[in-house]
């Protein structure tokens, strides 16, 4: 595919957060964005692709759809695989690996789907087919259906390239811009997460406030497709930065643990993310927490669901103890919450409102909740 060709570009989402995913792309400026079970489509030619990957916060990988066919057999796909024009979308000096996937199709091995199609590419472009190579193939065969694509991520989008300390069970920064988004933050407030573990939400916010391109720290797969052009791509990067704004060294994102092991690693990945100054990480029990000294803006946290707390009892407490905070001294802001379960909710005794469906997070299946701006106390 050259550089004008058009073809379907698919952005990769946890299921639930289709409808999330494709607001943001609206937002950015993407033609007719489609949502689809567990992505969102759009046409384009390769500088969305390559825009798509530096500036969508949502998406956890980006794919370029090459070619898709019915097959019902396996010597049918090997003749339909041989068929696309390898050459022009992978590099003949690269290795290349295959994944494979299959549902609801007379063919089911996805083992063998790999191998065909591995085949199909080596023997079209002599290069050999490794299972760690850093361009990757994809085939997906779904009611008969078999879609080709190619991952023009590389890593997982959620890696920035700031964070480099984690503490255990972290969101997904793509995760958390969705969720931030879902509750209607768009950088022009306050935010304040009093359970910041190792600052996902709060440098996502900051990062949002300051304009900043998640994918301005990394390397992508695109890079190694003969349809890369460094010197569009730089000129895709400097358009994306001159949309950004300026950092303002007001500090508009807070964040305190209990665990001063957890801030210190908060306030590293901020300064490794270029937004310290946009930043505050303090340690604080939930029980001692206190609001900003700004106009009220949105709490949100990702407390412990239960997994790590043997202690029934000891969870209920700390949601409990969460909203009589929040009801106490957070009078005016809106409180977002991301839980598995309806009854840890409702322990804070917050007014939530569910606004996603159930979404995939480690495992589990996590619904965010938002209140309206909290009354005051009485």
């Amino acid at each position: 595919m050259t550089q004008a060709d058009t073809f379907e570009i698919f952005l990769a989402v946890a299921p639930g957060l289709e409808a999330v995913l494709r607001e943001e792309l609206v937002e950015k400026g993407f033609r007719k964005p489609k949502c689809v079970a567990g992505g969102v489509t759009i046409k384009g030619v390769w500088r969305d692709v390559w825009r798509a990957n530096l500036e969508i916060r949502g998406a956890s990988r980006i794919l370029a759809r090459i070619a898709s066919f019915r097959v019902v057999h396996l010597a049918q796909l090997d003749k339909l695989a041989r068929e696309v024009d390898w050459a022009r979308v992978l590099r003949a000096d690269r290795p290349v690996r295959v994944e494979a996937s299959c549902k609801g199709s007379k063919i089911y091995h996805a083992g063998a789907v790999s191998e065909r199609v591995g085949k199909a590419i080596a023997g079209a472009l002599d290069v050999p087919v490794e299972e760690d190579a850093p361009v990757c193939v994809r085939a997906r065969i779904e009611d008969n259906v078999c879609t080709l694509s190619v991952d023009t991520s590389g890593e997982l989008l959620h890696r920035r390239g700031f964070k480099a300390e984690v503490n255990r069970a972290p969101m997904r920064e793509t995760l958390a811009a969705l969720f931030l988004r879902a509750a209607g933050f768009d950088g022009k407030q306050a935010l304040v997460d009093p359970m910041c573990g190792s600052g996902t939400f709060v440098i996502e916010a900051a990062e949002i406030a300051g304009a900043l391109m998640p994918g301005r720290g990394r390397a992508f797969a695109f890079e190694d497709l003969p349809s890369f052009d460094d010197a569009i791509w730089q000129s895709v990067r400097q358009a994306s930065m001159r949309r950004a704004g300026e950092l303002s060294e007001a500090c508009l994102a807070f964040g305190s643990d209990r665990d001063p092991g957890a801030v210190r690693m908060s306030r590293a990945n901020a300064d490794r993310a270029g937004v310290t100054g946009r930043t505050d990480f303090q340690p604080a029990d939930i029980r001692e927490v206190e609001p900003p000294d700004t106009p009220p803006g949105l709490v949100i946290v990702n407390p412990p669901y239960g997994t790590r707390i043997s202690n029934k009892k000891a969870l209920y407490d700390l949601y409990g103890a969460f909203g009589d905070r929040m009801r106490a001294r957070f009078a005016g802001w809106r409180v977002a919450l991301v839980t598995t379960d309806a009854a840890l909710a409702r322990a804070t005794r917050l007014h939530f409102e569910t606004l996603t469906g159930p979404v995939d997070h480690g495992g589990l299946k996590v619904r965010l909740h938002v209140t309206p701006a909290l009354p005051s106390a009485r």
